[in-house]
Order: C-alpha cells, then sequence, then structure tokens
C-alpha cells in the first residue's frame, strides 16, 4: 500500500462544499509539515501549501499554461525567474508577507537557504495537481508524472 501511495501521490480527498469555503490559509499552511499537499481545488483555480525544508527549493520549473501566485506565511525564501533556462537570475527575497506572481511561462524557483523551514501557499489558476495530493517529500513530487 504505501508503494501504491508514493506512486499516485495521492490520498483520498475530502469532500467539497460546492457553496464555498473559508479557510485560516495561514494556520493551515504553518501548520503543514509535507512538501506538498492540496487544500482545494475548484474548477478554475487550486490551493496548496508547502513546506521546503532547510537547504530545500519548490524546484526550477515552468507552467506554460496557467498563472502561480506563491505567499511566503513563514521563513525567507530566495526566488529566480527568468523567460528562459539560460534566463533565470536573482530577483529577491521573499518572507512571511511576501507574494511572488509568476506569469505563464517563466522559469522560476524558490529556495530555503534559512536555518527553518520556508513555510508557503501556491494558488494555480486553473488547477495543477490531482485533488488529494499529498507528496511528503520533493523527491515523491518528482516522480509524480501530471
Amino acid at each position: 500500500m504505501q508503494e501504491q501511495e508514493l506512486i499516485t501521490n495521492q490520498t483520498q480527498p475530502e469532500p467539497r462544499s460546492a457553496a464555498g469555503e473559508v479557510l485560516n490559509v495561514s494556520q493551515i499552511t504553518c501548520a503543514n509539515p509535507y512538501y506538498r499537499k492540496e487544500i482545494w481545488t475548484g474548477d478554475y483555480m487550486q490551493l496548496t501549501v508547502m513546506s521546503i525544508p532547510t537547504g530545500g527549493e519548490v524546484g526550477l520549473e515552468r507552467h506554460e499554461t496557467f498563472d502561480q501566485m506563491l505567499r511566503v506565511e513563514s521563513g525567507v525564501g530566495t526566488v529566480y525567474m527568468g523567460a528562459t533556462k539560460q534566463e533565470v537570475k536573482f530577483v529577491g527575497y521573499a518572507n512571511a508577507d511576501s507574494l511572488i506572481l509568476v506569469p505563464a511561462g517563466t522559469w522560476h524557483n524558490v529556495l530555503n537557504d534559512q536555518n527553518r523551514p520556508l513555510k508557503l501557499y501556491s494558488v494555480y489558476a486553473p488547477p495543477h495537481h490531482p485533488v488529494g495530493t499529498l507528496q511528503k517529500t520533493k523527491f515523491e513530487a518528482d516522480l509524480a508524472d501530471y
């Protein structure tokens, strides 16, 4: 069973309210111990929370067809972006209450150079990860095929 969980990177999704929800996203984000956990997915948007360990990173990536917003709740991240992989360069530091806006097609990465976990949440529009996604580590996330 554990092997199947590693391959699917999913847990059983909790029922969603058709009317929407009100969440304490700061509390949920700061309490999250996992690399990535899907919290809510609608038809046009998705919320995930992330915990990046000391020395860890989100990982250099590009989303061709959707925009992404990341908000830091705790810790400090070093942000890199660029139009191409070869042009990725330092953009700045993001600390608590910082918002990182990533347009579709932009290469980006966030590194945690601090001595405590970097806690952030991410909003994808439209949704990107399967409902129920739970990736305990970046390694599990890298194995995901979607």
